[in-house]
């Protein structure tokens, strides 16, 4: 009976007033054995692959109906042609602005186990590389075709996500893979990476949706309200943005999908935080 009472203590009571007098280390309750997932916790985890699977499939078949439109109904792509080159902006901007970025944004759901600075070094140079690519075109072609740049809603807000992901861009490089900040400083700044990333995304796709109007408007204004090929082409490929779009935002804001602290990250997070601001973790 004694030994039973002292199990009891030892497994209920001391964790309860180590979080009592140490609330800071409630996160790491998921690390140790004894708080183990509950059975409803490992079936949500296993139902995640499948959410993942879909955003892929629906974010590639964006790419490709993306392709394929600008491909086969507006002429294909060309950098000596300015209409032609001009294909390449939402063809490129998809892929950038939609698709790898929503799939860095995943990275984090997907990889709940391994390191993320190699991954997270991968999709932003690639990021960065789609999103220069288009730019570049859409200025390109307009300044060849005598087209006035920045006068519609869509170039208004393509410019804001432009100058928005730059700020996150090098805001994340900074205090994320860098020792640039102190502790403190990221611990501050991540829900706000989070919440930016998350509303920049946002902004992307309702800046595509905007493109995917605009370029119609201009394409096919009098065969779109005949429910042309390229006007049911289009329209699908805007329905298929905002479902991409809910699918990684609901994998990202699902509490329990969220990456386990990784004992080894903790450890280095302490390492830094003592680097950073000369606290000395071992003194009481």
């Amino acid at each position: 009976m004694e030994s039973s009472e002292s199990l009891i203590l030892m497994n209920c009571v001391l964790p309860l007033l180590h979080l009592a007098i140490f609330p800071e280390d409630a996160h790491l309750r998921s690390c140790s054995p004894k708080m183990a997932e509950s059975p409803s916790d490992t079936h949500s985890i296993s139902s995640l692959p499948w959410y993942i699977a879909g955003s892929q499939i629906v974010g590639l078949t964006v790419v490709v109906i993306t392709g394929v439109w600008m491909g086969h109904y507006r002429g294909g792509y060309e950098w000596t042609n300015p209409a032609l080159e001009f294909n390449i902006h939402p063809l490129c901007m998809v892929i950038g602005m939609v698709y790898l970025y929503g799939d860095a944004i995943l990275v984090y759901r997907v990889f709940r186990n391994e390191k993320k600075r190699t991954t997270k070094i991968l999709h932003g140079v690639i990021h960065v590389i789609a999103l220069v690519i288009s730019i570049v075109a859409v200025f390109d072609s307009h300044s060849k075709s005598g087209i006035t740049h920045m006068y519609s809603l869509h170039s208004w807000c393509g410019m804001m996500t432009f100058i928005i992901f730059c700020v996150q861009w090098v805001m994340g490089l900074t205090f994320f893979l860098f020792p640039g900040a102190a502790f403190s400083l990221r611990s501050w700044y991540i829900p706000l990476h989070i919440f930016f990333g998350l509303g920049l995304f946002a902004l992307s796709i309702g800046t595509c949706l905007l493109g995917v109007t605009e370029k119609v408007m201009f394409s096919i204004s009098s065969e779109y309200s005949k429910l042309s090929s390229e006007g049911v082409l289009a329209n699908v490929l805007g329905l298929l943005l905002v479902i991409f779009g809910v699918t990684v935002g609901y994998v990202t804001t699902r509490e329990e999908w969220k990456r386990p602290p990784n004992p080894e990250e903790q450890a280095l997070s302490m390492d830094f935080k003592t680097f950073t601001e000369g606290e000395d973790l071992g003194s009481p």
